[in-house]
Formats: C-alpha cells, structure tokens, sequence
C-alpha cells in the first residue's frame, strides 16, 4: 500500500466515524448520504487491504486499522483545513508576501506612494523592499530573491540590464523619464527653452550615479566631445546644490529632480533632443498568478507619474 491510496476524504470519514460512533451520523455530519460513507469505507479498506470498520449491534466500531487511521486523520485534516484558510487568504489578499526593489531615486518617490497605496486598498500583504541598482534589481528577481524590481534604462545604452540578464523575465515599460540639464540661473544656457549639449562641451559637470554618468559619455560622444567630468556624486541634493554654487552643470533624471526637490539658483531644461529614460516594472515570468505580486504589480502600474515628471508611454 502506498500513502497516496489514502486520500482526505476517506481520513475525514474516518475520523466522523469514530467521533459520532456511527455510519448515519458520520454521514449527517459530513453532509453525504449513507450509501455514499458506506461506498467510501469499502474504496478505503480494498485500498488498505483491511477492515476499517465492524459491526456492533446496531451500531459500527473502529476496526485496529480504523483506529490508527482516526488518531491521524485528526492531525492531517486539521493540517489541510488550514492550508485551504491560509490559500483563501491569499486568493482573497488578507496576507502575502512581495519582495520589491528599486533604485534610489524611485525609493524616495514611487516607493513611498506605492507603500501607501497597497497599505490602503490590500493591508494584509506584507512588502519588504531592497534597494538597489538596475543590474542588482534585475539580478534578484532572476534569483528569486526578489519579487519585483522597479528598474530604469537608457536607450541604446551598450550596458542595458534588460538586455541579455533580462531573458526570459517580464520586463513593462511603465514611464518616460526626461533628461534635464541642471545650470545656475545666471548661465546664458539658462534663458534657452531646451540646451544642445553640443554647446556644453567646455562645462565642467557633475556626475551623478554610474549609470547617468555612462549615459552622459554617450550623449556628448555623439556631439563630438568628452565630458570633463569635474565631480561625482550619487547625491542629487548635493548635485544641485554644486550647480547652484556655479561649480559645474549636470544631466539628471527628471525623477531624480523631483526626488532632490527644487534647489534656489538652479534652472533645469530638456535636452534638444529630449533625452529621456524609461522606467520600468521587471517580474519573473507567471508571477502574475500570485495574488499579492499581481496586486501591487498593478498598485505601480496605476501610480499618476506626472507627479514625479513622468510622462505615460
């Protein structure tokens, strides 16, 4: 006999049985009719190959083999009985579990709001959240240790994590993110309505984070220049605080922008050739069938970017 020729049903007959001490009862309170308990012991002892049950007046007793099959179906069906409450809890998002991660600048913009949102409509599922670059991010949710990754690239970037890591992972365009030239409000660039950074190539700048930093390479490459990169910092606040102070320019992501907040003496514009990011939504394939991913997967989705800068695609 193998354990799977024992199902639940049969332990739950079982264990009526030897609670009520009868079949009628059994029957009562499982809900079936008399034929149908006394079908189902008959399945049960030709699967056991032994009596389950004897008779006793007018009345059943629990065989030897009908008593050790009671002393566990009481601990196995209480054991599936709570698993089918802990699944309908998470069918009906009163719990779960998303491990989400993000970039910096996402953390102090979408992340908040997104927290709130899913605290509001499904406070049940529990959110953890890592910060962490691009490559990482992508890199977790290849491995399964995180859930989701909100993540941004740059097109025709040579370094793009959506690329070749991204294989065989959902990846979902969510926003535009526009490059903005960060001067002080006394640059003669400053009183133009967009900045050719052609005609930055003697600006000292600030890089920000590595990634940026590749980007800007690649965008003053294509004007015919490198960029003498003065000053590097991951620090957006710091970043426009040094433009404010007249020490160099910068290239930074709207969303960054808005994450620093507004810095007194400094002017922001597009690029001529609106130079953009684009945000996006990284999961692993099917991972839209669990309740809790999906729900805050489309938590992010419907965040108003425009908020932050961001235009829809």
């Amino acid at each position: 006999m193998q354990l799977d020729d024992i199902d639940s049903h049969s332990l739950r007959v079982v264990r009526a049985i030897a609670d009520t001490g009868s079949i009628t009862r059994a029957a009562e309170a499982l809900g079936y009719s008399q034929p149908a308990i006394s079908q189902h012991l008959r399945r049960l002892e030709a699967r056991v190959g032994m009596p389950v049950v004897s008779r006793a007046g007018r009345g059943v007793r629990l065989t030897e083999a009908g008593r050790v099959l009671a002393r566990h179906a009481k601990t196995v069906t209480t054991a599936l009985d709570a698993a089918a409450g802990e699944l309908a809890d998470l069918r009906g998002l009163r719990t779960g579990r998303v491990r989400l991660a993000g970039f910096p600048s996402a953390s102090s913009s979408l992340v908040p709001s997104l927290l709130s949102s899913m605290e509001s409509s499904h406070p049940g599922v529990r959110i953890t959240y890592l910060e962490a670059e691009p490559p990482e991010a992508v890199a977790a949710v290849r491995e399964r240790s995180a859930d989701l990754a909100i993540t941004f690239g740059y097109p025709g970037d040579r370094v793009d994590a959506h690329r070749e890591s991204a294989k065989g992972l959902a990846v979902v365009p969510l926003w535009r993110d526009e490059m903005l030239v960060a001067l002080r409000d006394d640059d003669p660039l400053a009183r133009a309505r967009s900045v050719d950074l052609a005609g930055l190539a003697d600006a000292a700048w600030i890089g920000g984070c590595p990634r940026c930093r590749g980007h800007l390479l690649e965008l003053a490459d294509a004007c015919g220049y490198e960029p003498r990169i003065a000053y590097e910092t991951d620090n957006f606040v710091a970043v426009l605080r040094m433009v404010a102070e007249g020490v160099g320019v910068a290239l930074l992501p709207s969303l960054a922008v808005a994450s620093a907040g507004a810095v007194p003496g400094v002017v922001l514009r597009p690029t001529a050739n609106r130079d953009h990011r684009t945000i996006n939504l990284v999961a692993a394939a099917g991972s839209d069938a669990v309740p809790a991913i999906a729900a805050t997967a489309a938590a992010l989705i419907d965040l108003d970017g425009a908020r932050w800068g961001l235009a829809g695609l």
